[in-house]
């Protein structure tokens, strides 16, 4: 039975029944015991799971059906339900071969794995596979659905790295146990004795999906990748350092601060005066001379400008809810959970994060995005004075609107009284500073 992309929901609905009734059917009369009785339960009531398989089958429910029968015995086989960091073996976490980190261009996480540092080893192939699922299915609870990029970096790799079962594996996991959650393989700096072996992935891919290998080279792969994700033998400017523990940055982790959001009647301020004709991308170095400093303000001076812009955006924004302050131990943000912009019609597109700095020394930050093509952020990359207050304008590219899989995520180190402020003392600053010192903070659009 097959559909088209055109289908009804009618006839979404019944293929999604007929898909449990004959696995039911067809595999657990007395087949049961193959299977995780948790993935069981979830195929009866995870419509969107269900569907997945469907539509990476094109609708063919004969093959749907064994696509989850493949799916359900290999979760089992790796007790993926129960894969936590204390179960693996902590040289899997510790020698950064397979992580998550960073976004491409097109919002799509990065699935990092560093060829230089796998090793062919029989007696751990078990447990490197491990760690591949560990990560996955991290990801896949979190964000389920969402695509993802695998990173092949090759740099500084021999034949004495390249183990075809592990990346038979991986390639499998995508094409039978997380369907549809592939966006594209960025294949770094390939040796040239590799081709033949890389001949071999494009058969294991099929040929549908051929066009998600993408071979480049320095120069090539920031076409899918911006400098800011991108470490520095790539080409990019990403201060990011491989480190364990804890589990390296996957965005999920919780902020790295003591206090969680509390609510408060602040309400963040929309700048009438932006200069719109400059751009600001995401994490880019900033011109030193274009790099706001910060304003101190007194407490009269905050209260009367947040009292002001809540009169003037109350007016304008009736549903927008009221903003609240993240009291981290480095800054104080607001608002504290998610950013309001306007519509086009509304022709309200920018939106005010204000910083204020509560150490006794100056704070560094950078704000990032997983959508650093549809928004501006000014200043991107800063310091905060202690006892100052600073506004960060985040505005959108004419043309785009906001999603709600947009992210923002402000990251903050407390630095010397005697440390320079300047873009380049900032940029050797960030890539100095230890990981477990930096205080986080997430929000969503």
């Amino acid at each position: 039975m097959a559909a088209g992309n055109n289908s009804t929901v009618e006839d979404k609905v019944r293929m999604l029944e007929e898909t449990r009734r004959r696995f039911k059917e067809l595999y657990l009369a007395d087949k049961s015991d193959k299977y995780d009785s948790r993935d069981i339960e979830r195929l009866q009531k995870d419509d969107s799971w269900v569907e997945s398989f469907l539509l990476w089958r094109h609708y063919v429910v004969d093959d749907a059906l064994k696509m989850i029968e493949d799916s359900f015995q290999w979760r089992k086989e790796f007790a993926v339900n129960d894969l936590k960091e204390s179960v693996l073996p902590k040289w899997c976490f510790e020698t950064g071969a397979v992580y998550l980190h960073g976004y491409d261009k097109e919002g799509n996480k990065l699935f990092w794995l560093r060829v230089k540092l796998h090793l062919r080893d029989a007696k751990t192939q078990m447990e490197k596979k491990k760690c591949v699922a560990f990560w996955l299915e991290r990801y896949a609870k979190r964000e389920p659905g969402k695509s993802i990029t695998v990173v092949f970096d090759l740099a500084e790799s021999g034949l004495g790295n390249i183990d075809m079962d592990f990346v038979r594996f991986i390639i499998n996991c995508f094409k039978v146990y997380y369907p549809k959650y592939l966006s594209k393989m960025v294949i770094f700096e390939m040796p040239w004795i590799m081709n033949a072996a890389f001949k071999v992935v494009k058969g294991w891919l099929g040929p549908e999906a051929i066009s998600l290998l993408k071979f480049t080279n320095k120069n090539e792969v920031q076409e899918y990748i911006s400098t800011e994700y991108l470490p520095p033998h790539m080409g990019g400017t990403d201060p990011f350092r491989y480190s364990y523990p804890p589990l390296p940055d996957d965005d999920f982790q919780t902020p790295m601060c003591e206090n969680g959001p509390i609510a408060s009647e602040d309400e963040a301020e929309i700048k009438d005066d932006f200069e719109s004709d400059t751009r600001d991308s995401v994490d880019s170095s900033p011109i030193e001379d274009q790099i706001p400093r910060p304003k101190k303000l007194s407490c009269t001076e905050e209260f009367s400008k947040h009292e002001e812009c809540e009169k003037a955006d109350s007016k304008a924004k009736h549903s927008k809810k009221a903003a609240s302050v993240f009291k981290g131990t480095l800054l104080h943000i607001s608002p504290a959970e998610e950013l309001h912009f306007g519509s086009k019609e509304s022709g309200e597109r920018k939106c005010c994060i204000l910083l204020t700095n509560v150490t006794k020394n100056p704070v560094a930050f950078k704000v990032r995005t997983t959508a650093p093509e549809k928004y501006r952020v000014k200043p991107s990359n800063s310091s905060c004075e202690p006892g100052t207050s600073l506004d960060i304008v985040v505005s959108l590219h004419g043309g785009f609107s906001a999603s709600p899989q947009d992210r923002f995520l402000v990251m903050a180190a407390e630095m010397d009284q005697s440390s320079g402020t300047g873009s380049q003392d900032l940029s050797q600053f960030w890539k100095e500073v230890p990981r477990n010192i930096v205080m986080e903070h997430r929000f969503a659009k």
